[in-house]
């Protein structure tokens, strides 16, 4: 018992109105419920989407854990988390991209295609915690490369082999490819944003965006659990569909 308690003392108390505290315990808690949903249900569908939905089951699960610990990090009176958000990202996104190689693999998606994606999504987090956690003179120089390398993935996925492929593919695979390249431009949109509000040298000072002074890891929180679950749910629906028929 004396041993349970000390665990308890020890575990960062938050503020009944610490809202940015909040939306990191509901994060986590959301993509936890979500992994153990796509675990769960991976033997319900053909084989061939079984990769898919533990490979969703598996971002939502990384995150989960990243965001118990950054609600520790943040109840501890650390500031916001920008390192392990960040290392959150660089395993989770890359596997997002790995999503689009799934689905489409049937089409004939190739590996060169799958890493091509990855090794973007790669570069674009990378250089943006350069900009946003070492180099911040330089951040507007990090950023464009960050962006760049954002919109070179919009690009595959929008205009590019991937969307060749998805269209070849038609019916259901067309369906989902579609939403989730909605998911990347315009969720994975608050990234770039939150990057602005956060460093000096773009549209104001630190933390102004336009003018407006964003609480940005509640944003981040709420963003992140929306496309990582959001994603899931996309690749879920779509083997729903593929198994039914």
């Amino acid at each position: 018992m004396e041993t349970l308690n000390n665990m308890l003392l020890a575990v960062p108390k938050m503020a009944t109105d610490d809202y940015v505290g909040f939306t990191f315990f509901v994060g986590c808690m959301a993509m936890m419920a979500a992994s153990a949903f796509f675990f769960l249900s991976m033997n319900s569908f053909d084989a061939k989407w079984r990769t898919s939905i533990l490979v969703s089951g598996l971002i939502t699960f990384i995150a989960a854990v990243h965001y118990y610990y950054m609600r520790d990090y943040w109840a501890s009176g650390n500031g916001s988390p920008v390192f392990f958000r960040y290392v959150d990202w660089i395993l989770t996104v890359p596997l997002m991209c790995v999503e689009f190689y799934l689905i489409l693999k049937a089409a004939g998606a190739t590996k060169k295609l799958m890493w091509t994606l990855i090794g973007a999504s790669t570069v674009m987090l990378v250089t943006g915690y350069w900009g946003e956690g070492v180099d911040r003179d330089n951040a507007w120089l990090w950023g464009l490369a960050s962006g760049l390398a954002y919109f070179y993935i919009v690009y595959l996925i929008w205009f590019g082999e991937a969307k060749a492929l998805a269209t070849s593919a038609g019916g259901e695979v067309l369906k989902a490819h579609n939403i989730l390249c909605k998911f990347v431009l315009i969720g994975w949109a608050i990234y770039p944003i939150g990057y602005m509000a956060g460093t000096g040298g773009w549209y104001g000072g630190e933390g102004d965006f336009f003018g407006m002074t964003l609480a940005m890891d509640v944003v981040y929180n709420i963003g992140d659990a929306i496309n990582k679950i959001g994603f899931g749910l996309v690749v879920y629906n779509l083997a729903v569909a593929s198994s039914s028929k």
